[in-house]
């Protein structure tokens, strides 16, 4: 019994460092990350590098190495933006999703308008099968938003963790979701006029319309838990 008690506790003490080490790795560049000049924006602990969009108050937090969106259901929460703005870039983002939740990654963001997808268009985030609304292929996850839908589906189910790569260099757009491409577009191209004019923001002239701006993440709309969405690993390089 004594042996049996001590492999127990070996597998316990195994278990726990396993534990620890993931989420030593978590909100952290390796060496060779640092060198191609990636930059971390989000510690685990601290919100250092974001503020809320026009400094509303908010209910964000960082908790367990996650930044939160804690909205209770039915209230407001604004978005919250990275402090620095970025014109070209590749964006890494880990994203867990609420059962029911509807969020978004938006690039280019100002604050000359009212909300932040007036501005910045937006890698959407949602619960495609389990949201309790009907919702068209532009808003799948994914997503460039009332703009471009995704190509093939990648998404993971709510609860579990998405890996989401965004690189925007020149005007020309990538979404990556789970190692697929996801979309691909050119900003102000005669196609992505065309999208715009004919579609949603049609009546929306600051869309699209910068060449640079804050990352956002967008408060969940909605998610059974009240939580809504968390985001981890947040990592940016600039491009020339």
């Amino acid at each position: 019994m004594k042996n049996l008690s001590c492999l127990a506790g070996l597998m316990v003490f195994v278990m726990l460092a396993a534990v620890s080490n993931s989420f030593a790795q978590d909100n952290s560049l390796s060496k060779k990350e640092k060198k191609d000049g990636w930059v971390l924006l989000f510690d685990g602990t601290s919100l250092t590098n974001w503020r809320t969009f026009k400094n509303i108050p908010g209910n964000w937090a960082a908790k367990d190495g996650m930044l939160c969106s804690e909205k209770p259901i039915n209230k407001e929460n604004p978005d919250i933006l990275s402090n620095d703005v970025y014109e070209n870039f590749e964006l890494q983002v880990d994203w867990k999703l609420s059962p029911q939740g509807n969020s978004g990654i938006l690039y280019h963001v100002t604050e000359d308008y009212d909300a932040t997808f007036y501005s910045g268009p937006e890698y959407q985030l949602i619960d495609d099968e389990g949201f309790p609304e009907k919702i068209q292929d532009w808003q799948k996850t994914g997503a460039n938003y009332a703009m471009n839908p995704p190509m093939v589906k990648a998404y993971n189910a709510p609860g579990t963790w998405n890996h989401t790569l965004i690189i925007v260099n020149h005007g020309h757009v990538e979404h990556w979701l789970n190692g697929k491409k996801v979309v691909e577009y050119e900003m102000w191209s005669d196609e992505w006029k065309k999208n715009k004019e004919s579609g949603k923001w049609k009546d929306a002239p600051g869309y699209g319309a910068s060449k640079s701006g804050h990352i956002a993440f967008q408060a969940s709309h909605s998610g059974v838990d009240g939580t809504g969405v968390c985001f981890r690993n947040i990592k940016i390089k600039k491009l020339n």
